[in-house]
């Protein structure tokens, strides 16, 4: 490409970028938007459009809280997050006090919600209740329970704005002296604050009755009363925020705060082509500030990082530190108990290991430690002193001094990073993260790396994110470049990279909010196309771990295993039951696809003899599949699964071509004959006329095929040309508001199926069709978490699932594209 032709190329990408940031101010660009994102454990985001309107949050919802003041010329602007509410106990909860309830698992006769009630035969314990003993202190199984706390208030009129504090799972009624005052069916994961009248509590004795139904899963209640206390932000003005742009590895916000403009960044280097940069735990907050008025102002911006990002709940003791280095200025904050991978499950923070926030000495830079409380009061007072360094919920300040601010453009960058200690667990032996394998690194030194590196990273962030950009945009227009933007640091941060004890890497997923399984097979399949795209190596360390289970006779099947445990166990399967032919299947197409990108095939050869193992189990089983689940268990079991057969096929002609590659050619004539004798039995079986079925025995039924996108993506030449016309054809007729439903059941769908099910669109404009309505969804959702794969195609509300890898299969159409090309 010439210089002009270059030139016109950014002014046109410049244009695009621009269109796509949107002219107006409150325009949404994301369902919530990534800040902080390097693994499961360390991953911040804010689910509004305007940052200052909300906390900012770990993934799973629970307050990660980053504060963001600016003060020009002594007048004080919130631009990120909130200030921690004050609240003061009325009735404990378990986590600041012990207390009792007195409970029945039978229903109670008569007026069980009076004051006047006689519990006597009822049982007491000790709170929280529920059914993990790790966690509970008063064990309940059983399906209801019916709870009564009696407490005294000495006056209520003394109270400001009373709130119920309460965690459950699942449905709850609560009533407080008799008044139904709460009500919900479904479940909190931590404690929430929901306004009460304090005109219903009364002087002298009071109760809180409450019926909790467990639904489904776990179960769990701890609950008390606080009192809102009245806040002093009155004098912090807000922000107006003009624009956020969101690309692969940066969220960009613009604000103009009165007589300054700020752009504010978020960086994430998470670049595949560097795996030392790739699992650095840093990230970088920058602060590019200048006049909006042609005069100078004295500027000082101000972040708080809450020590509850190193927490898994907020009653944990933590201690913090600040300390400096050559280069830097330091403060970390761990919890002291440091109980190192203690815990496993879906709804977990970190609670070993510690947060570090970071600046350069030559910034100018002030750090101090205080409570959550009193951050903001310090900031607005002028106080900068070290007030806490140990207790709950504390504070690690930072102020960034600019001095005078005229109209050049001044810049400073604050660091956050996360050292685990040991991050995974894997056959009972405990691994440091990969910038730690030898366990000599420290995270200074990490974090002196970043510093010092900062303006080259930045300038390859920006080079990369602007050809992830140009070339979705290619592959397929601007609201397929947009979703593979939202799609990239979100699935990259739902893994953790480590080295096993063999050396080989492992790139281990955990399934977010879908049973919190380690490295699933059914998970990494539809993330592949992202890995397989900037480091099939990766790709790679996401099979390593089922390949070993498998091949060291800890998992004696002739098919694969569905996980290798529960994040951040990594000691077996978890999960279940098994998914034979969908996790066989899986394998094989990965392992194929590996060797389709790299160009030969000896990772296939490494693993022939587990491979053909699992190609003669999808030979036998895979053509007319008997009742078992398929990766949207969520669906239930099934038999005779047209898409789950197709899964087969096309296995086994992965099979045979990679025995090709290698030069086995009897092996790969013998496997390959296999496979294309089953194409037109399938098209038989399948066969509904204007569409093929869900199921092979119900003919009123239909199904995305996603599955056969690997025919055209790794040029297998099965199934004939008519299969894709008719199949495409029938999805654009089923299309609603937010994507085409999954199958003929219900009206859920999942996203990544449907851009696999736009890659093998027979043109260029049905492919845009399918892709427009996820596009919608991903701007006008109602449900405000980290992209959602699984959700209702007509409300766009999530059915569950947030924060996954699998959007890493947005960019099936952009490695479909890369295989054409090759």
């Amino acid at each position: 490409m010439n210089n002009s032709n270059k030139l016109r190329f950014l002014t046109l990408l410049t244009s695009i970028l621009f269109t796509m940031g949107g002219t107006h101010a409150q325009e949404r660009k994301a369902p919530s938007y990534p800040l902080i994102t390097h693994n499961p454990n360390f991953s911040i985001w804010s689910s509004a459009d305007q940052l200052y309107a909300a906390s900012t949050t770990h993934w799973t919802g629970a307050d990660h809280s980053l504060l963001g003041l600016i003060s020009v010329d002594g007048n004080i602007y919130r631009f990120m997050g909130k200030e921690e509410v004050n609240y003061q106990t009325v009735l404990s909860t378990s986590d600041e006090k012990p207390y009792t309830v007195d409970y029945t698992e039978t229903e109670p006769k008569g007026d069980w919600l009076a004051d006047s009630y006689n519990a006597g035969e009822w049982k007491s314990g000790a709170a929280p209740i529920g059914d993990d003993p790790k966690q509970v202190k008063t064990l309940w199984k059983s399906k209801d329970i019916w709870l009564r706390r009696t407490f005294q208030i000495a006056n209520p009129a003394n109270i400001n704005d009373l709130f119920l504090k309460l965690n459950h799972d699942d449905n709850i009624e609560v009533y407080l002296n008799g008044k139904k005052v709460y009500e919900k069916v479904g479940w909190t994961h931590i404690f929430q604050y929901f306004q009460l009248n304090k005109k219903d509590l009364k002087t002298g004795p009071n109760v809180i009755a409450i019926h909790l139904a467990n639904s489904m899963g776990g179960s769990y209640l701890d609950f008390g009363l606080v009192d809102k206390l009245k806040d002093n932000s009155a004098k912090i003005q807000l922000a107006k925020q003009k624009n956020v742009a969101v690309t692969a590895t940066q969220t960009i916000y613009d604000f103009s705060c009165g007589k300054i403009d700020m752009k504010l960044t978020f960086t994430s280097p998470l670049l595949m082509n560097d795996l030392g940069l790739l699992a650095r735990p840093v990230s970088y907050i920058t602060y590019k500030i200048q006049s909006n008025d042609n005069k100078s102002h004295a500027v000082k911006v101000f972040l708080s990082a809450s020590s509850n990002i190193s927490v898994y709940r907020p009653a944990q003791e933590v201690k913090a530190t600040k300390y400096n280095t050559p280069q830097l200025a330091v403060m970390k904050v761990g919890t002291v108990e440091q109980a190192i991978l203690q815990k496993a499950g879906d709804d977990m923070r970190i609670d070993w290991g510690h947060l570090y926030v970071a600046a350069p000495k030559s910034s100018n830079t002030v750090q101090f430690i205080t409570s959550g409380r009193a951050a903001a009061d310090a900031f607005r007072t002028g106080s900068s002193v070290s007030t806490a360094s140990l207790g709950k919920s504390l504070a690690l300040n930072t102020i960034s001094n600019f001095s005078n601010v005229g109209i050049r453009p001044v810049e400073q960058f604050i660091e956050l990073g996360y050292d685990e200690i040991y991050a995974i667990q894997y056959f009972q032996k405990n691994l440091r993260p990969w910038w730690n394998t030898s366990g000599k690194e420290t995270m200074e030194n990490q974090l002196g790396k970043a510093a010092a590196e900062y303006k080259t990273v930045m300038q390859q962030c920006k080079t990369f994110d602007e050809s992830v950009y140009a070339d979705a945009l290619k592959a397929g227009g601007e609201a397929y470049a947009h979703l593979c933007a939202l799609a990239y640091r979100q699935s990259i941060a739902a893994h953790t990279l480590v080295k096993s004890p063999e050396g080989e890497i492992l790139w281990l997923s955990k399934e977010n909010n879908s049973g919190g399984f380690i490295n699933t097979v059914d998970v990494t399949y539809p993330s592949a196309p992202l890995y397989l795209i900037y480091n099939p190596s990766l790709l790679q360390g996401m099979l390593n771990g089922i390949f070993y289970f498998s091949e060291s006779g800890k998992y004696p099947h002739p098919w694969a295993a569905h996980d290798l445990g529960t994040y951040p166990l990594a000691n077996g399967q978890t999960y279940g039951e098994p998914m034979p032919v969908e996790e066989s299947g899986n394998m094989i197409i990965l392992t194929a696809a590996i060797a389709s990108a790299q160009g030969n095939a000896e990772y296939a050869k490494k693993h022939w003899k587990t491979l053909t193992i699992w190609a003669d189990y999808l030979s036998k089983e895979g053509l007319d599949p008997k009742t078992q689940l398929c990766t949207d268990d969520f669906a239930g079991h099934l038999a005779r699964n047209a898409n789950l057969s197709v899964k087969a096929i096309v296995g086994i002609a992965c099979y045979a071509q990679m025995a090709e590659t290698l030069g086995y050619t009897e092996t790969a004539k013998k496997y390959r004959a296999i496979a294309e004798s089953m194409v037109p039995k399938w098209m038989e079986m399948a066969d509904a006329g204007d569409h093929y079925a869900l199921t092979f025995d119900d003919k009123n039924t239909w199904s995305q095929k996603y599955n056969l996108v690997w025919d055209k993506v790794l040029n297998l030449k099965l199934f004939p040309q008519k299969v894709y016309d008719l199949e495409t054809k029938y999805y654009l007729g089923k299309q609603n508001k937010f994507g085409i439903p999954l199958d003929s059941r219900k009206a859920y769908t999942k996203n990544d199926w449907i851009l696999w099910t736009a890659t093998f669109a027979p043109t260029q404009k049905e492919f845009e069709a399918l892709v427009a309505p996820v596009y919608k969804h991903a701007i006008e959702t109602e449900s405000r978490v980290p992209l959602n794969d699984f959700y209702d195609s007509n409300t766009g509300i999530r059915d569950n699932f947030k924060a996954r890898s699998v959007v890493g299969g947005f960019y099936m159409k952009l490695f479909a594209d890369q295989q054409k090309g090759k």
